[in-house]
């Protein structure tokens, strides 16, 4: 029993030891990650001409023999001599803009945008390489009007879409004077859903009330756990179509060739039907119109980063593992394919 004893007392101090340690550590990154969230973020710059070229110099030099690569590089050599006395190519900035749910990447997007609109001029373009599924409409909408503070600008605009751009994702294409599309990237979904759970029954059969207090007639149309009525649901019918035609408008106010009430329906479709309906300009991936531009113009990618607390940096590791799980889960459960 004494050895017991013992040995709980020396468990019982290791314990509050290492408690106390983590505790400290808590303090401590929590500190470090105030005072972090407070500096800015960095715009980082890659000039893709360099990066291209030493993917084509790397490949000659496995698979050329020496005296031909020599010869190569001499004549390379005489080149970029003769192009420094050459006219200075246009600039070409790359923006790329991944989309959530929230369109989280606008955060960086705006402040891409103030840099190189410092700098632009209508004789450069600007290319946007948009993988987004859409999500909230107020979301979309601040990072469609980000982009069309470049149209107005008067700089030229290309939205590149190698995989999807609906829904809110399509809102911030249309804003591209040229639209490129991968052959079976998936555009359109020009329309608004919104749907919710509704457990007023589940909760008046255990006997459980719920009460929702409001001020102003439609400060609440539906509801969770209230009971929802026929005239809850006529506003809030009226609220989608009244937002679904602002949507239109918006789309067809930059590509006016659009049928708008034909596309404007909430379907998809893939590269090579989207552009017989005018959604895209030409079917191309991001790469291939990317490589053809660098031999006629200097092109830099620019990407602000942002720095993240450790809170965050952790925060959005858990919320991408979640989003896996939960993709996984629901195409078991669904058996759904994807190709």
């Amino acid at each position: 029993m004494e050895f017991f004893a013992e040995y709980a007392s020396f468990l019982a101090k290791t314990v509050t030891l290492v408690v106390a340690i983590v505790v400290v550590l808590l303090v401590f990154t929590q500190l470090r990650a105030k005072g972090r969230s407070k500096e800015p973020g960095q715009l980082n710059i890659t000039h893709l001409n360099d990066f291209y070229q030493s993917l084509q110099q790397r490949l000659e030099q496995a698979v050329m023999d020496k005296h031909r690569l020599k010869a190569q590089r001499k004549a390379e050599a005489k080149t970029a001599k003769l192009d420094k006395n050459a006219e200075p190519k246009p600039r070409l900035y790359v923006l790329d803009f991944e989309g959530d749910l929230k369109a989280s990447a606008t955060d960086s997007l705006r402040h891409e945008i103030t840099a190189l609109l410092s700098l632009a001029t209508p004789a450069d373009e600007v290319v946007l390489r948009l993988e987004s599924g859409g999500g909230m409409v107020h979301s979309y909408g601040l990072a469609s009007s980000q982009l069309a503070r470049i149209r107005q600008a008067g700089i030229p605009l290309t939205v590149c879409i190698d995989k999807v751009a609906a829904s809110g994702g399509y809102m911030m294409a249309c804003i591209g004077e040229k639209i490129i599309s991968a052959p079976f990237a998936i555009l359109g979904s020009i329309g608004v859903v919104a749907q919710l759970p509704n457990l007023h029954r589940l909760l008046k059969k255990h006997e459980i009330d719920f009460e929702v207090l409001t001020a102003g007639e439609y400060k609440r149309t539906l509801t969770i756990f209230g009971e929802n009525t026929d005239k809850g649901r006529e506003k809030f019918q009226q609220d989608l179509e009244i937002t679904h035609e602002l949507f239109k408008g918006f789309v067809a106010r930059y590509r006016p060739q659009l049928n708008i009430d034909e596309i404007a329906t909430g379907e998809v479709w893939l590269g090579l039907a989207a552009q017989e309906k005018l959604l895209v300009d030409e079917l191309k991936t991001s790469d291939e119109y990317l490589t053809e531009r660098a031999q006629h113009a200097e092109l830099y990618q620019l990407h602000y980063a942002q720095k993240k607390s450790l809170k965050e940096r952790v925060g959005l590791a858990a919320n991408v593992t979640l989003d896996r799980l939960i993709l996984t889960w629901w195409s078991r459960l669904t058996q759904q394919r994807f190709w």
